[in-house]
């Protein structure tokens, strides 16, 4: 039996969780600004869910997913993705009837996918990511892509490139399709057996083939820009104007297709552009999907969205060179020596102090005074609290300041309230 991590899969020790932590907080409070709720879905669902949220036609459906019969034979997937559990849960939950419209949502939440693990590309990955449902507004889709960026930007990133395209409406997709078949139909035999596939049920899909990117009839594909109808035209001028306005840069691609069969007008990928970032440069992506709540047994609803992968974000500050700001520093230890009095009035010192908003810890290993001072140094203690069966008859607790090597003499009654002077101003920990 394999006593190792399953392969794709990682541990997040401590010293790393520290820098997640500080960045999904970071992403809370921009969402908060922007107005956006947190949603949780379930880690599995009916794998109809995928099927016809992300499309029988996509690699994730096809090749990627993990899926599995529960004991009544029910067919489940794990999370591959985040879109179509959002789509599901506000359906089921009837979010189309709330009063406030549109209904804007993000998440965090592990995926997984069955694919061949490299770096910042795992089978069990970590994904931030925002839905809006309820409205068609080209401004949208403008402020999706602004948290996106904000989200990027704050967290110290400069080298980034948007590259945005419009995949149309129905018609413009449709048609669109038709020249695709046409202008790939010849060169069939000489594409890979995915592409082959694809032409017959989502022509779209071959563009964004890896196998066959490099074939000439790549570069001489139709563009959906040339099929779009003076709708779809529109729309997309207006996500560029209101990008604009924003001051956010950005550059048009029309080979940018997404891997996803639900989306619709306007795609849009984030970049690394830093110096050894890697091969995959890709940070998020996303774009519109109208449709794809009615596909789930919804209303007609339109909505937007994007996916951030967590792993390739703290790839992108570390190819930057951004140091996340963490304290390591622990407020106060105890160190206590002596009787098994001496050993109770510790314990109970701790609770006092942690309930009274301090962060504290002592010593549970019965090492003797040097070793817990150590201890104390190594956890970055700002003050040690040194209790001994002196001190006990006395009523009183020794406080030292660690940086400054001054020590007082206080009386064990007055140990909080001194604490939260020195520390908090006695406002406590928010």
């Amino acid at each position: 039996m394999s006593m190792k991590a399953p392969r794709g899969t990682v541990d997040i020790l401590p010293k790393d969780a520290a820098k997640w932590q500080y960045a999904e907080n970071k992403i809370k409070d921009i969402c908060n600004r922007f107005h956006f709720k947190e949603i949780r879905t379930p880690l599995f669902e009916h794998t109809e869910v995928f099927q016809r949220g992300v499309g029988d036609s996509t690699d994730i459906v096809q090749k990627e997913m993990y899926t599995f019969d529960d004991r009544g034979g029910r067919s489940l997937t794990l999370r591959p993705e985040g879109t179509a559990s959002v789509a599901r849960a506000f359906v089921e939950n009837k979010l189309f009837g709330e009063p406030n419209q549109p209904v804007k949502l993000y998440y965090f939440a592990q995926m997984f996918r069955y694919e061949r693990p490299q770096k910042g590309r795992m089978r069990q990955l970590n994904q931030f990511g925002v839905e809006v449902l309820g409205s068609a507004d080209p401004a949208v889709d403008a402020e999706v892509i602004d948290l996106a960026m904000t989200t990027y930007k704050e967290l110290g990133l400069k080298s980034l490139k948007l590259v945005i395209n419009s995949l149309g409406d129905k018609e413009s997709r449709s048609n669109h399709r038709k020249a695709l078949v046409n202008h790939f139909d010849p060169h069939k035999e000489e594409l890979c057996d995915d592409c082959q596939n694809r032409l017959s049920q989502n022509p779209l899909r071959v563009l964004d083939c890896k196998t066959d990117r490099d074939h000439p009839a790549m570069k001489t594909a139709p563009s959906i820009l040339e099929f779009l109808n003076e709708e779809s035209k529109l729309y997309f001028e207006k996500v560029q104007e209101y990008l604009s306005l924003m001051e956010i840069d950005f550059v048009v691609d029309p080979t940018l297709v997404r891997g996803l069969d639900y989306y619709n007008h306007t795609a849009f990928e984030i970049m690394s552009e830093a110096d050894g970032f890697g091969a995959i440069t890709t940070l998020a992506g996303g774009g519109r999907y109208n449709g794809l709540i009615e596909e789930l047994g919804g209303p007609d609803t339109p909505g937007i969205g994007f996916g951030m992968g967590f792993e390739r974000l703290l790839m992108a500050l570390e190819a930057e060179n951004i140091a996340i700001p963490l304290n390591d520093s622990l407020d106060c230890f105890i160190v206590a020596m002596g009787s098994d009095e001496v050993s109770k009035e510790a314990t109970k010192l701790v609770h006092q102090l942690r309930v009274n908003g301090i962060q504290v810890d002592k010593d549970y290993q019965d090492r003797k005074m040097k070793g817990q001072f150590k201890a104390a140094n190594r956890f970055g203690s700002k003050y040690v609290l040194v209790l001994g069966e002196e001190e006990i008859d006395k009523k009183t607790i020794n406080v030292k300041e660690m940086e400054s090597g001054e020590q007082i003499e206080i009386p064990l009654d007055n140990i909080v309230q001194t604490l939260k002077q020195k520390l908090l101003g006695g406002k406590g920990h928010e």
